[in-house]
């Protein structure tokens, strides 16, 4: 049987909005998530067990994880239900960990989709999405990847993003990687008003109209960040000062960044720029 691949790519959060803790002692949240054309790849073929190699460049950022932190195969598994099916799983990982453009929910996301695929388990997204919620509060929307979704609620809430144009993006990460449960822990949770959802426009003309508009929201997440990661501070303002960058923001609770540009020329100038640096720097295109 050929092997069965699935991309899993970057999610960018190009908006996120914590709108209160919960009396559960979750938060409630609310973001525009979008997809970036680069990420990881699971592919997936028949074997007598489970097993899971990894590749790539980033590989050295799982070494020594044990299996049951490693979420490909607590998805696996949750998939498998016990039926004790086997398949030979290889996760090639490009993106680094902990770094807030859901890498680990991606690849989980990816392994639900390609052994659903493999086993012949005819599950829609929807009953994926439930069942992936259960492995993190990005897997969901995750799974629509590569189109752009609005999530809220804990993240189990995925709703239709507005039309998106065509625009690029560069990703930056310092090489530090951030606990999602710390950035909530230092959020001043407690000072945040629950407030309604955002009004979405129904399309935007062109990336500079969205980037005014995204001006107008944030990533609540970024300045608790900041404090535990001054690096984030370097990152943001250096992508500002590349040119034809029309917005910079924090993905998820960080430490990546990522500036927006109208065109792949002004990406590509600004990523290149930005490689004189120690730093992860990714150019690539925004999925819609």
């Amino acid at each position: 049987m050929t092997p069965i691949a699935h991309f899993a790519p970057a999610k960018i959060n190009l908006s996120l909005h914590v709108l209160g803790k919960r009396a559960d002692g979750y938060h409630a949240l609310e973001s525009l998530v979008v997809f970036a054309g680069v990420g990881d790849r699971i592919t997936v073929q028949p074997a007598d067990a489970l097993c899971l190699s990894v590749t790539g460049p980033m590989r050295a950022g799982l070494a020594g994880l044990p299996d049951t932190d490693n979420l490909v195969l607590r998805a696996a598994h949750l998939l498998d239900g016990g039926a004790a099916r086997g398949a030979h799983i290889t996760l090639e990982k490009h993106l680094p960990v902990a770094a807030g453009i859901g890498g680990g929910s991606a690849d989980c996301a990816a392994t639900l989709r390609a052994l659903t695929q493999l086993w012949g388990l005819g599950h829609d997204l929807g009953a994926l999405a439930e069942m992936g919620a259960a492995l993190g509060a990005d897997v969901p929307v995750c799974l629509y990847a590569p189109h752009a979704r609005v999530m809220s609620g804990i993240g189990e809430v995925i709703a239709p993003a507005p039309l998106l144009p065509a625009f690029w993006c560069v990703l930056v990460n310092p090489g530090v990687p951030v606990a999602t449960g710390a950035v909530f822990q230092a959020l001043a949770a407690g000072a945040i008003a629950h407030e309604g959802g955002t009004f979405w426009p129904g399309r935007f003309e062109n990336a500079h109209t969205l980037a005014r508009f995204l001006a107008t929201c944030r990533n609540d997440l970024e300045a608790p960040a900041r404090k535990l990661v001054p690096e984030v501070d370097q990152v943001l303002q250096a992508i500002s000062t590349t040119g034809g960058c029309l917005l910079t923001r924090m993905s998820g609770s960080g430490a990546t960044c990522f500036g927006l540009y109208a065109s792949e020329t002004d990406a590509h100038a600004a990523a290149h720029a930005l490689e004189c640096t120690d730093w992860w720097v990714m150019a690539a295109p925004v999925c819609r």
